[in-house]
């Protein structure tokens, strides 16, 4: 059984919470199978946009870098996408350090 969009956004902020890093929704999707995209703005003026993929050697989920560069760019892109598919869900993590936690155990 897979989770629903809305609970994995719902406890994926909540993980970022914990360790102080702020995050928001700036596009909610739909909540049952809406895609994910996460946003992480360094606040330097660059930015990077990840998205979740498929490994289709070995059939797991990672996540995999959609833009990245001028923070102007990527929201461009990612303004387009949210064209494309009116499901998508959009997070945007703040973070001078680069922290976004997607590499964490059950994040995939």
């Amino acid at each position: 059984m897979r989770l629903t969009a809305e609970i994995w956004v719902s406890a994926y902020l909540t993980r970022l919470r914990l360790v102080e890093i702020p995050a928001f929704v700036v596009c909610r999707g739909d909540g049952t199978a809406g895609a994910v995209l996460v946003k992480l703005n360094t606040l330097d003026g660059k930015a990077c946009c990840y998205q979740r993929s498929f490994d289709l050697m070995t059939g797991d989920r990672c996540w995999v870098v959609l833009i990245e560069g001028p923070e102007e760019i990527v929201d461009q892109s990612v303004a387009k996408q949210c064209g494309f598919d009116p499901d998508l869900w959009v997070i945007e993590v703040e973070d001078k350090r680069g922290r976004h936690l997607l590499d964490e155990d059950g994040l995939a």
